[in-house]
């Protein structure tokens, strides 16, 4: 059986019907509506761009990056205007989608964001999980961002010997499931803050049952406490130059340790017991061949937590340069600045870009499971190939079909797996090649235009 054109009654109006069907299970248009009057967007006027209007077009404009902020609200019309009773109907004009964007600013995105990306996945999910804890990582990375005088005033911009970076950047940190490729928290800074100081803010969406990794980057003893604090366990590599003082040897080759804070005089003032796991990489074909890594964990039983298995499951936090790799070169612009020019509509941007990834993610974990396969087995390209497609579809068919139609496409989904590759052993590394040339002693202004 085919599918039913919508019908559209004729006094209906165009906000009222505008939806992202193709992500109406993960974000519902109901928590839209909850979030525009949590912060009072409501129009008491019925214009061609409604509050929840803008809060998908913060989402679209990330499932379709390579198109102008017009484009993409034809987008989310698109399929409504082929069946609409008035053939005269036009979107809204640029400064109308300008100003919707900028009128609901960073806050509701943020709200949506927290409201939306949660953990999703259960003991189920295969690679999700470990001796029943749920595997979660943080990373932190850096974003290029439009070169304009509110960002560089706001986020700055990195300096050397060689001059001043070209665009403004920032500092992003971000807490991902790993199971899931999911990012269910994630924070944006100025780019002369540390990661470190990004990680211990991201510790207030962790809890009990979560095995929490970091790497070398993020350590530190007020790291390690606040994850404790909170209930949870954790897996980090140290950094080199971190001592330890050695308690005792435990049988499968790890040792428990105090992990020690000193006061100014050099005095030990507290202790945490760690226990220490120290492995190397014995295959020459791999990267970090006989490279020494130290990982700590607050697992401290040998016999319930083996080291070898721990030492495995460590390799899992690198997936989250997978993620990353995903946001930035697939889902957007690949190499290209954001294209918001106000610092509020940076952080719009950013979050709207992983609440696109999340709803994304949410999507082939309910078609892996059904594949019975890994999240990490279905092509993220090919998936958001098939979601910018079915927006259209989602449009035009009949409401009371919505729910066969999204079986049908949960099934072309699952039905594009990757084969299996092995876990990474180092980070995904980004190599960009300076230039032979000296720099200029100067710098032209930029040119600004009304």
């Amino acid at each position: 059986m085919g599918y039913m054109i919508r019908q559209i009654e004729k006094n209906a109006k165009m906000t009222d019907e505008v939806r992202l069907e193709a992500l109406e299970t993960v974000v519902p248009y109901a928590t839209l509506q909850a979030v525009v009057q949590a912060h009072g967007l409501q129009r008491q006027r019925k214009r061609k761009l409604s509050a929840e209007m803008g809060l998908l077009m913060a989402i679209g404009m990330n499932l379709y990056s390579h198109l102008s902020l017009g484009q993409v609200v034809h987008k989310l019309v698109q399929g409504l205007r082929y069946i609409w009773p008035d053939p005269s109907f036009t979107p809204a004009s640029k400064g109308a989608v300008s100003q919707i964007r900028y009128e609901i600013g960073a806050k509701p995105v943020v709200d949506l964001f927290h409201r939306i990306c949660q953990p999703m996945t259960h003991p189920d999910t295969p690679g999700a999980f470990l001796y029943g804890l749920r595997l979660m990582a943080l990373d932190g990375l850096i974003e290029t961002i439009a070169d304009t005088p509110q960002n560089e005033r706001v986020f700055g911009r990195h300096t050397s010997g060689r001059g001043e970076a070209g665009y403004p950047q920032l500092q992003a940190v971000y807490l991902e499931e790993v199971g899931a490729h999911a990012v269910v928290d994630a924070g944006f800074w100025p780019i002369h803050t540390g990661e470190r100081k990004g990680g211990l803010r991201l510790l207030r969406s962790i809890g009990a049952g979560i095995l929490l990794m970091w790497d070398a980057g993020f350590h530190s003893f007020a790291m390690v406490k606040q994850t404790l604090a909170r209930k949870a366990h954790f897996l980090g590599r140290l950094p080199a130059g971190v001592k330890l003082v050695l308690i005792c040897r435990l049988p499968d080759g790890s040792r428990l340790v105090d992990l020690t804070r000193l006061d100014h005089n050099g005095c030990i003032r507290e202790r945490i017991r760690v226990r220490l796991i120290e492995y190397t990489v014995i295959d020459p074909a791999l990267p970090g061949y006989g490279e020494r890594h130290r990982l700590i964990t607050s697992l401290l039983d040998w016999q319930l937590y083996p080291a070898l298995p721990l030492a495995q499951a460590y390799h899992e936090r690198w997936e989250i340069e997978i993620t990353i790799d995903e946001t930035d070169m697939h889902q957007r612009r690949a190499q290209q600045p954001l294209r918001s020019r106000t610092p509020l509509g940076v952080l719009q941007e950013l979050y709207g870009l992983l609440l696109a990834h999340y709803a994304i993610r949410s999507l082939m974990h309910t078609a892996a499971l059904q594949a019975d396969v890994p999240p990490d087995r279905l092509s993220f390209v090919n998936t958001v190939r098939l979601l910018r497609n079915a927006v259209f579809e989602g449009q035009i068919i009949a409401p009371a079909q919505w729910a066969e139609w999204h079986r049908r496409l949960i099934r072309d989904i699952g039905r594009e797996q990757l084969p299996e590759r092995e876990h990474r052993c180092n980070p995904r590394v980004v190599k960009r090649k300076m230039s032979n040339f000296r720099l200029s002693p100067f710098r032209l202004a930029p040119v600004w235009r009304k």
